[in-house]
Order: C-alpha cells, then sequence, then structure tokens
C-alpha cells in the first residue's frame, strides 16, 4: 500500500502525516490491519527496539471526585461501586508502589481524584515522592493530580517528580460533552505548565466514547502539537453506574488500528497502552506491542487489570524485553534535555518537525501515484459487551490485600 510506504519514511523522519493519512489508517479494512500493524512496527521498533517500558499506578485517593467527567467511575454522582478512601500516608504509598518496581515497572504513577491538588496536598505528595525515592532511588515518579495552580509543578519538580500526566481525553470540539466542569483550555494550560517547569509531560486520550474519526484525529494531532514525551492510549472501561456503561464501541481491530495511527502521528514519543486493553484488545494485546513501547503492569486506578505475571509472559512471548532501569525510554534527541523533553523548544522547534524535513508535512505519494485513502471507509462494526470483563478493583492501595504486580 502506497500509505502504510509513505507513512512509514515519513515516521523514520519524524515527520507528520497529514489528517487525511491518519483517517486513512482508521478507515482501512481488516484484511489490510496485519500490514497496518507492519508498517507502524517499523516505526516503533526504528525509535524504541523491542523494550517494553512497564509502568505502575498507585490510587492516592479513591472516589468522591467533585468533577463531572462521563467516563471515570470516581465522577461526581457516579453510582458505581469502587473503592472509597482517602489520602494514602507515605509509607503506605511508597509500600505500593514498591510492589510495582519489583515486578519489573520503571515508572511509578501516583495519581489522586479532585479537579486539582490545594498547596497541602502538594505537600502531601511531594512527601510520598521522597519516600519512594528513598526507597527506590532510580524510579521515575509521575504525579497525576488533575489541574494545576501557578507554581505547583514547580514544587513537584522539586519533590523529585520525573513527569506529570494530564490527558487531554478527547478532541477539543467533544470536550463539553464529555466534561461540563472544566474545559479543554484547562487541561492544555496544566500540560503546558509541566513542560514549562522542566517536568516530562505525559497526556493522552480515550477511545470508545463515541467520538468519530475525525475526533480521534484531532486529539492525536492535538497531542503532538503539544509535545508530550509519552502519550497514554486508554480504551473506554464501560463501568456500571457511569454515564458511559452502555458505550460498548470498540473491536479488538479498532484498537489496534488506533495505536497505529497513533504512532504515525507521534513516532518518537513513548506511546503506552493504559486502561481497558484487556477489555478491549483481549487476545490480540501481543500484536498492540508491535505499536506501542510501553504498558501499565497490573491492576488500574478502580478497576482490576491483567495478572501482573501475565504481563510479563506475554511481553516475552511476543518477542520483546522489559525495559531495564538504567536504559533511557526517549530516543537520543528528545531525552537530551532533563525530564525527556525535545531539545529543540529553545529554538522555537517542535518535536517531530526538524529543521530540514521538507514540505509542510504533505503525502508525498501522489506525484508516484499512490492514494492517501481508500474509496470508501469499512462498514463499522458492533462490538458486544463484555462486562465479564470489567472488574472493580478491591486489591492493592487502600486495601489489605496484596496488590497485582
Amino acid at each position: 500500500m502506497d500509505l502504510l510506504n509513505t507513512l512509514v519514511d515519513k515516521g523514520l523522519r519524524r515527520e507528520s502525516p497529514t489528517r487525511e493519512e491518519a483517517l486513512a489508517v482508521l478507515a482501512t479494512s481488516d484484511d489490510d490491519l496485519l500490514d497496518v500493524v507492519a508498517a507502524a512496527g517499523k516505526v516503533r521498533r526504528h525509535w524504541f527496539g523491542r523494550r517494553v517500558k512497564l509502568n505502575y499506578l498507585v490510587n492516592l485517593k479513591s472516589g468522591l471526585c467533585p468533577e463531572d467527567c462521563s467516563y471515570c467511575s470516581q465522577r461526581l454522582g457516579s453510582q458505581a461501586e469502587i473503592l472509597k478512601y482517602t489520602w494514602l500516608k507515605p509509607d503506605q504509598a511508597s509500600a505500593a508502589a514498591a510492589a510495582g518496581v519489583s515486578g519489573g515497572a520503571k515508572r511509578v504513577c501516583l495519581v489522586a481524584s479532585g479537579r486539582g491538588p490545594t498547596d497541602r496536598d502538594v505537600d502531601r505528595v511531594s512527601d510520598t515522592i521522597k519516600a519512594i525515592k528513598e526507597q527506590n532511588e532510580s524510579v521515575e515518579v509521575c504525579a497525576c493530580l488533575g489541574l494545576l495552580s501557578d507554581g505547583q509543578a514547580e514544587r513537584l519538580r522539586e519533590a523529585g517528580a520525573d513527569a506529570y500526566n494530564h490527558n487531554l481525553n478527547t478532541s477539543e470540539s467533544t470536550y463539553g460533552d464529555i466534561t461540563t466542569t472544566h474545559t479543554y483550555a484547562d487541561r492544555v494550560d496544566t500540560v503546558n505548565k509541566a513542560h514549562a517547569a522542566g517536568l516530562s509531560a505525559c497526556s493522552g486520550l480515550i477511545a470508545g466514547m463515541g467520538e468519530s474519526d475525525e475526533d480521534l484525529v484531532d486529539v492525536v494531532f492535538s497531542l503532538r502539537e503539544l509535545d508530550p514525551d509519552s502519550v497514554p492510549v486508554n480504551f473506554l472501561i464501560p463501568m456500571e453506574g457511569t454515564p458511559l456503561a452502555k458505550e460498548w464501541h470498540l473491536t479488538p481491530q479498532r484498537c489496534l488500528r488506533i495505536l497505529a495511527m497513533t504512532r504515525f502521528v507521534c513516532p518518537d514519543v513513548e506511546v503506552r497502552i493504559a486502561g481497558g486493553r484487556e477489555v478491549h484488545l483481549r487476545t490480540m494485546q501481543p500484536l498492540a506491542l508491535h505499536l506501542a513501547n510501553s504498558v501499565f503492569l497490573g491492576d488500574y486506578l478502580t478497576s482490576e487489570g491483567q495478572a501482573g505475571h501475565a504481563d510479563l509472559e506475554m511481553i516475552a512471548d511476543a518477542g520483546f524485553e522489559v525495559e531495564g532501569a538504567g536504559e533511557v525510554t526517549l530516543p537520543e534527541h528528545r531525552a537530551s534535555v532533563r525530564g525527556g523533553g525535545c531539545g529543540s523548544h529553545a529554538e522555537g522547534g517542535t518535536c517531530g518537525s526538524p529543521a530540514d524535513a521538507a514540505g509542510d508535512g504533505g503525502c508525498g505519494s501522489h506525484a508516484g501515484g499512490g492514494v492517501c485513502a481508500p474509496a470508501s471507509a469499512p462498514a463499522a462494526r458492533t462490538e458486544e459487551p463484555r462486562t465479564d470483563l470489567v472488574a472493580v478493583r478491591r486489591r492493592g492501595a487502600g486495601t489489605d490485600l496484596a496488590p497485582n504486580a
């Protein structure tokens, strides 16, 4: 396919595809799926080899959030029967983090429900970061605490945080349909605050909320413009008790196309398979490792994930290897700045758009007679709900049971 050859060439040059090319990836047929995976896999291996970075979530404070994000089981008015607890103490959070690190995770993600942290909350999390670093000096710590106020990102960095996560989740045009208690611009502002403080920015999306192909392409291109170092791709976990509990739009094949499109648009960025992979990719999870170079190990914030030992077996059986603590995740041109940043910002450049890239990111295949999109998109498939694969987390942080790591 001329389309795929063009996308591979662009990915190896860190050049952006066009929107039409990205949409064409999402519109490919199931017959072409393995070709799409193979093409995106070339880009993934060029920048990240066969390494898989493991990340581990610690839910510092669960439930009772005042925000109304429709996808979230911790939202205002949620009827989901999830664990609810207030802040873990630093030693409790450090113990939870240690379980993930012992399972092979090199990054610990500290998450707390809420609109955003108070200054006292930042103090709590800072103490937790220090406790984790004292126990595991080489571990990366990413904080995810909601919308940041001025100066808070700097304080987290001073405490030892390496990164900050705040997802865009969906396109700007549809954001108001998902959340009304804050805006898309609020989220962009927080990602920019993390960047400005020298933290490695982490921002991604949620697929499966009823969005269109255009929405998916919009949010991934917006992420490219924001230039995070890592892009988590979440697949909606439709939990009972949330407004989106009946949304089952994803097939394993569509999930793979979404991951491939993300890799082509963000070729040299850490693309992470995040929440919902077990629910929607199911037995095709190993194929996703050819597209993403990062996964979460074990459980998520409020739902259970695949057993940690099964994650490790899957990675090994698929011919990949767990990234070691001493290995640098990002390519050299991105890792050259503290926090893993691009290194081109001082000159006004953006990651993925090197100064010597030719043209404006056009297709590049038309002169040779190629086409950027199929004549017509394949018919949408309806996915049967797999509620048997959605389980509320009852172990790990906030409980007396051993974590899944």
